[in-house]
């Protein structure tokens, strides 16, 4: 006996049952795999193959309610632009959730934002940031039934994917190796950058401190607009090297430094952060500062599994290894 279940229409228990002449509760225990039933080896076989040649696919929404688990982790994130780096370090994150059977959801929040929250909607096991939540955010989550947050403001778990600055301070120390002694620092316009623009540009500075002889002569933010005019700014201070945001901004001012004449790196040399892909293919190539970073994405992902299914973390926390990547503008 046999059913045709057409295209549009959702496989369920019940067809396969149907198909099989077996009971509706034979295929439920088979297919959710249920502790304490004396069913055949062959019986199950036959149920599991019915459902892998009807398409079966297990309802999500369905399982959730009973099991009360989503196996969704739902990542809030700030309103940050998605560098280079972070998709890495999701990507990270992703998999390794994936492995362990839960899906990585992001949202993000935008001021004024209208849209319903995806934690009032999606149920999520875990709700995690990237950097602390507010106490009215995590009031939000606690009144739509999340029970687990990371990071726990109620301990000290190591959590903190907070921006690296320890990059600014190789930039630095890279332009004075090569003997520059007037150093620009240049940030990103972009105001969702603001804090990680004042975190790299503090970094930058205080090392600049550290080397006799080496001067701050400029400090600037620009856009792709706006890097013509500034690049003749510091170039007008007197500047021999930049450190700058990102190598979006280091693109910038090198296409604007290429456009005016100017001799990169004879007369200027620029240092980017990131080591995006763009980085190798610009003429000349771009010096910038590589960020391994695939370590702090796999322990998100530990920090959620902990917070879920109690599973232990690792008794090392991650390191991030930086480092400079040399190549023609320095």
């Amino acid at each position: 006996m046999t059913t045709n279940v057409g295209s549009t229409k959702r496989v369920t228990a019940a067809d396969i049952a149907r198909s099989l002449g077996v009971s509706r509760a034979t295929v439920g225990f088979v297919l959710n795999d249920t502790p304490g039933q004396k069913i055949s080896q062959a019986t199950r076989d036959r149920v599991l193959g019915e459902a892998a040649r009807l398409g079966y696919r297990a309802n999500a929404a369905a399982r959730a309610l009973a099991s009360g688990r989503s196996r969704i982790v739902l990542l809030v994130m700030p309103d940050w632009p998605l560098d280079h780096n972070l998709r890495a370090n999701l990507d990270e994150a992703s998999l390794a959730l994936d492995r362990a059977g839960y899906s990585l959801v992001t949202s993000t929040t935008h001021p004024g934002g209208r849209a319903q929250p995806l934690w009032e909607t999606l149920s999520p096991d875990v709700v995690m940031g990237l950097t602390p939540f507010s106490r009215d955010q995590i009031a939000a989550f606690r009144a739509a039934g999340v029970e687990h947050i990371v990071p726990d403001t109620s301990r000290e778990d190591g959590f903190a994917f907070g921006e690296l600055s320890d990059g600014a301070t190789l930039q630095v120390r890279h332009l004075v190796e090569r003997g520059r002694t007037r150093i620009a620092v240049v940030g990103a316009v972009d105001p969702r950058l603001a804090e990680l623009v004042a975190l790299r540009r503090s970094a930058a500075m205080a090392e600049i401190e550290r080397h006799p002889g080496v001067e701050l002569v400029a400090t600037s933010a620009i856009d792709a607009e706006s890097a013509a005019s500034v690049l003749s700014e510091i170039v007008a201070a007197g500047a021999d090297g930049v450190v700058a945001y990102n190598d979006d901004v280091a693109a910038w001012l090198l296409r604007a430094a290429l456009r005016a004449g100017l001799d990169v790196p004879g007369s200027l040399a620029i240092v980017g952060h990131d080591d995006a892909p763009v980085a190798g293919l610009l003429v000349p190539a771009l010096t910038s500062v590589r960020v391994d970073i695939a370590g702090l994405g796999r322990y998100f992902a530990e920090l959620a599994l902990e917070a879920a299914d109690g599973v232990p973390l690792p008794a090392d926390l991650p390191t991030a290894t930086t480092e400079i990547v040399p190549r023609e503008t320095t």
